[in-house]
């Protein structure tokens, strides 16, 4: 049938078939589906007794041209079904005997989240995550280790400031920086690129919070193993690019070697990504992010607690 035909092409893979529209709205939502083909019940009753059938293609445009690319090969299979269809041809399934005309589909397109396919769409929210990423863990390191150069974090030792709340201070400021960074980048987002806002920003400011103590604990954790400014702001750069050029910002994750798709679960980077692309172009809510927002609560734990425990090692 058509499905067979689809999944015969090797262009795409079926993750499933469902009844119900609001199943595979959610799975499009949650992203983990790029196209949804909608069969009437009716379809093969259309095609006997009207000659013809309707189906939608229904494709998540989120990532503005990669789109294009899904629903031009989608489209040229079922156009290929349809005229076989109106030859009566054997590989379509369907002999056509009658001479009252040809059957045939029609397809009718449609397309979600990104209809215009405005790439601006999809790297903007990229390029925010980038900015915080880039503040939370440079300016951060970047302090301690001046503080080493300047000696000032061994005097610190003999104050009577314990060192919770020595990390604490540094810490919460660059959080509010990063913060207050974000609401300015999310506005000339808005006000110079157009970037739509579908869901919920104090959700999206919940989540960057969380991720920027994700951010603020590698920055501290390079902290750790630096002596001088410079080598904090190689060492950070480096660490940084790695992520960024694994976290789908420039390059979409499954267009990536089977490994490294693997190794990318590791990055904060993409999971902070995917939710707010998700939160701003889909409209997605608490459920829809649930997965990846408890991943970076679990990765803002471990590296808080192993940045934490090597600065208290190295103080020592």
């Amino acid at each position: 049938g058509l499905v067979n035909r689809i999944a015969a092409s090797g262009h795409f893979d079926i993750i499933g078939t469902t009844a119900s529209p609001s199943v595979a709205d959610d799975s499009m939502l949650a992203g983990r589906t790029t196209l949804v083909l909608t069969i009437p019940h009716d379809f093969e009753a259309s095609l006997a007794q009207d000659r013809r059938a309707n189906v939608q293609l229904t494709v998540n445009a989120e990532k503005g041209s990669a789109a294009g690319i899904v629903q031009s090969y989608a489209t040229a299979i079922l156009s290929r079904y349809s005229a076989e269809l109106a030859r009566g041809a054997p590989g379509s399934g369907v002999v056509d005997p009658s001479p009252t005309g040809p059957r045939g589909i029609e397809i009718v397109q449609h397309t979600r989240y990104n209809p215009t396919r405005n790439y601006q769409y999809y790297m903007v929210p990229g390029i925010l995550v980038a900015l915080v990423t880039i503040i939370g863990t440079l300016l951060i390191s970047q302090n301690i280790a001046r503080e080493k150069e300047l000696g000032t974090l061994e005097q610190l030792n003999v104050t009577p400031i314990t060192r919770g709340q020595f990390i604490a201070g540094k810490l919460l400021p660059y959080w509010g920086i990063a913060m207050v960074e974000l609401g300015i980048g999310l506005t000339v987002g808005v006000l110079v690129f157009g970037i739509p806002i579908r869901g919920s920003l104090p959700l999206l400011f919940a989540v960057a919070g969380v991720y920027l103590l994700v951010s603020l604990g590698i920055g501290l954790f390079i902290s750790t193993l630096v002596n001088t400014q410079q080598q904090a702001m190689f060492v950070t750069f480096f660490v940084v690019n790695i992520y960024l050029l694994m976290s789908g910002l420039f390059t979409p994750i499954d267009s990536m070697a089977p490994w490294v798709q693997t190794a990318s679960y590791l990055n904060p980077v993409r999971h902070f990504v995917t939710i707010s692309r998700a939160i701003l172009m889909k409209g997605a809510g608490v459920q829809e992010i649930g997965q990846p927002f408890a991943i970076l609560g679990v990765f803002a734990v471990v590296v808080l607690t192993v940045a934490v425990r090597q600065h208290h090692k190295r103080t020592e």
